[in-house]
């Protein structure tokens, strides 16, 4: 069965680091990926934006880009965001032997054992670490480091391989984007630069989202 690939994140705003991460899944495993924005992510501050105006950035900055699509389920289940219940609806609706994996950034993989049951992820996906220099998989915590003991694979394929249970380092270059940064700028009315697609600023500024005040 083909590998399914699911990309979670606050995507507050979704910017070129974003996307890069996207691209990158999509051409080393060969398979499409779908993003999937957090309507109440449970591990950071109130976002900058609603779910809805969120979601909305990031189909546009999709638009057009083959093979990466945004899936709201997030946005249609009440409470926190929870990771696992996701993962538990994303199996049930693929069964038991399709593949399946999560992709996110290493910095958000070292902070997993805060997450929410975070012990029943590993039999419910694969994760894909998107690292880049100076944002690695070295020293994680002691109980993460535990976990991953024996789990790490070397090619994409041991993905396909199995339902559940993998780690696989998806390895990028340096990338300047920062979402914190990026809020910044817009609430000081500076300019994007190149970190967002044109779509995505000038709908942001059309809405007179992330504005200070």
């Amino acid at each position: 069965m083909s590998l399914r690939i699911l990309y979670g994140g606050t995507f507050d705003p979704v910017h070129a680091g974003h996307l890069a991460v996207a691209r990158a899944a999509r051409d080393t495993f060969g398979v499409p990926v779908r993003l999937l924005p957090a309507a109440d992510p449970p591990h950071r501050g109130a976002p900058g934006a609603s779910a809805r105006d969120r979601a909305d950035l990031l189909a546009l900055a999709l638009a057009g880009e083959p093979g990466l699509a945004v899936d709201e389920r997030e946005l249609h289940r009440p409470g926190p965001s929870w990771t696992v219940d996701t993962l538990r609806e994303l199996r049930a609706e693929a069964g038991p032997d399709t593949p399946l994996a999560w992709l996110l950034g290493a910095d958000a993989f070292r902070g997993l054992p805060s997450w929410h049951q975070w012990p029943a992820l590993a039999g419910l996906a694969h994760f894909i670490v998107a690292v880049r220099p100076g944002h690695d998989t070295e020293n994680l915590p002691a109980a993460l480091e535990a976990a991953c003991t024996g789990r790490w694979a070397d090619s994409p394929q041991a993905l396909a391989a199995a339902p559940a249970g993998r780690l696989f380092r998806l390895r990028l270059p340096p990338h300047p984007a920062s979402a914190t940064e990026l809020r910044r700028r817009l609430a000081a009315g500076e300019g994007p630069g190149d970190w967002l697609a044109p779509a995505v600023a000038d709908e942001i500024a059309r809405r007179g989202l992330y504005r200070a005040g």
